[in-house]
């Protein structure tokens, strides 16, 4: 398999990239050798955020942020993925901020999981931890919200809505990939294909984690590519100058401010949800409970990307038939964009997101599926 070019498939999964960069895991061994292996040093930045909030809640997987306060409305819970990037991921920066448009669309209680960077301590954390700590934050916010899951964090919603389908009013999932096998990207045809032991041999080089500056060094140089930047941003064409220059070291710098994942978690993840597709298949153990996504009958919004290299379209729609929500309680909508244009796009969050804010408040779409856009492939499989 070929290179990809940044930004496009290394975005958010570490195992694609790594396997992408080499074919061999001997080779990857040298290359994270010479990129200082598992010695990484802890990243003690702070990420960068476009708004202004507050940490309400500080918990071993996470930290919960809260950008605007209501106590009378029901709280809106963006689960950031946790994969290779940040939760910066949902409030980027002036326009591009999945943020600033939900509260722009009448939200007025809106909380992010800013999910921590496992240090050493953390390697043997799992999936249980981390949906633990998302059960935490919903009772913090008063034991019922209406949950947002982006990409990776989107599979963490669903299972939590499962989980504890008492404590979700509304469930929207965006770019998430809960059915594998309903259709295929590069990253689930390559995390298919590649053997468990190569993902083990990737933790063992990273001491027990993923590391994700490690695993990003593994790319080389970081590609300087306005062109490609402006499509997944969906940059308006009459922005330019220092703006756009602007913009573009900040997407630099977001891009290169990296998280490491704990071991267990992400063979978790590799191996149960990707090789074997047990979310789906309603073979998922989940704090104690076999995970039965007939459970999950809130009103739900699945949202996709007709671009995507990382998230297939069908595998977002699959949810639809596994859920015990009825059709008439589903939306769906397709967005002219690659995987990051979902979150972070600038015509993304005017156009469709202020649209699922409405839905949430109550405000149903004129008709179901109004959102898709038209032509031949617009829409889900039959």
């Amino acid at each position: 398999m070929a290179d990809q070019p940044f930004p496009s498939i290394a975005f958010l999964w570490p195992a694609l990239a790594a396997a992408s960069t080499s074919g061999m895991m001997s080779a990857l061994a040298g290359q994270l050798a010479r990129l200082g292996g598992a010695v990484a040093k802890a990243d003690s930045s702070k990420p960068k955020w476009a708004t202004a909030n507050r940490v309400v809640l500080e918990l071993p997987c996470m930290r919960l942020r809260e950008f605007c306060a209501e106590d009378h409305a029901v709280p809106t819970l963006v689960c950031a993925p946790f994969a290779l990037h940040r939760a910066t991921i949902a409030d980027f920066a002036p326009g591009h901020s999945l943020v600033r448009a939900l509260r722009g669309a009448g939200l007025s209680r809106i909380c992010v999981t800013d999910w921590l960077s496992a240090g050493p301590e953390m390697r043997y954390l799992s999936i249980d931890n981390y949906l633990a700590d998302l059960d935490l934050a919903a009772d913090e916010l008063g034991g019922r919200v209406d949950l947002i899951g982006l990409c990776q964090g989107g599979w963490m919603a669903l299972l939590f809505a499962a989980r504890f389908p008492e404590k979700v009013r509304k469930l929207v999932l965006a770019g998430a990939p809960v059915d594998i096998r309903a259709g295929e990207t590069a990253l689930s045809r390559l995390t298919a294909q590649m053997p468990l032991a190569a993902f083990e041999q990737l933790v063992e080089l990273g001491g027990g984690r993923i590391l994700g500056d490690r695993v990003l060094g593994l790319w080389g140089p970081q590609t300087r590519d306005r062109e490609a930047m402006c499509r997944l941003l969906q940059v308006p064409r009459r922005l330019g100058g220092p703006a756009l220059r602007r913009l573009e070291a900040e997407f630099q710098e977001w891009h290169a401010a990296t998280v490491d994942l704990p071991g267990t978690y992400y063979l978790e993840v590799v191996e149960w949800l990707y090789k074997q597709n047990r979310l789906a298949e309603g073979t998922l153990v989940a704090l104690g409970h076999r995970i039965d996504l007939a459970r999950v009958r809130v009103p739900l919004f699945l949202l996709a990307a007709r671009d995507d290299d990382i998230v297939a379209a069908e595998q977002v729609f699959a949810t639809e038939a596994r859920v015990g929500t009825a059709a008439s309680e589903i939306e769906t909508a397709i967005a002219p964009c690659q995987h990051l244009g979902l979150f972070m796009g600038a015509r993304t969050l005017r156009t469709i997101w202020p649209k699922i804010a409405r839905w949430l408040i109550g405000k149903r779409p004129s008709s179901r599926r109004s959102l898709r856009p038209a032509g031949p492939g617009a829409g889900p499989p039959p």
